[in-house]
């Protein structure tokens, strides 16, 4: 496993991105958590950096929990708020990736959050649902609207 990535490496993986734009030197080479801090917010869209960094090659085990966490908290803020079932899994997540939880503990939290996760997800899909109907019902009326007014306009000339 690599301990640092640099630039070729990048380049050899063909991002969808060239490094240089988002200010990477052609000498860069750093840690992964380092690269992570440095680029997440440069790069278009995160993604680009999870698709680089969720190699095995790159990252052990701890660096990835620890990244998923990561990303979950930033998920979490992107809610009013968030259920403490879900906040406490990331804690428990990330201090057992820290070596400060058992395995047991990291269960118990990941179970005790699967509802809450059920819960979201359930919630955003009634509101996506919503929201389609909503659209929906207003290009209906529009659509009803000009075809009225096209009848009236043939109606009347």
């Amino acid at each position: 496993m690599k301990n640092k990535i640099t630039y070729k490496d990048i380049v050899k993986l063909q991002p969808c991105y060239n490094p240089s734009e988002i200010g990477m030197n052609e000498d860069y080479s750093d840690t992964i958590p380092n690269f992570i801090d440095e680029f997440k917010d440069k790069v278009k869209d995160k993604e680009d950096i999870i698709w680089l960094i969720c190699s095995y090659q790159y990252m052990t085990n701890k660096d990835m929990r620890l990244f998923a966490v990561w990303c979950a908290r930033e998920a979490l803020k992107l809610v009013k708020n968030p259920d403490e079932r879900s906040v406490n899994a990331c804690n428990i997540a990330e201090q057992f990736a820290n070596g400060e939880a058992t395995q047991d503990e990291l269960d118990a939290a990941r179970t005790a959050a699967r509802p809450a996760a059920m819960d979201a997800a359930r919630t955003a899909a009634m509101d996506a649902a919503r929201t389609a109907a909503m659209d929906a019902g207003r290009a209906a009326r529009t659509a009803a609207w000009a075809a009225q007014f096209i009848h009236l306009k043939t109606y009347f000339g």
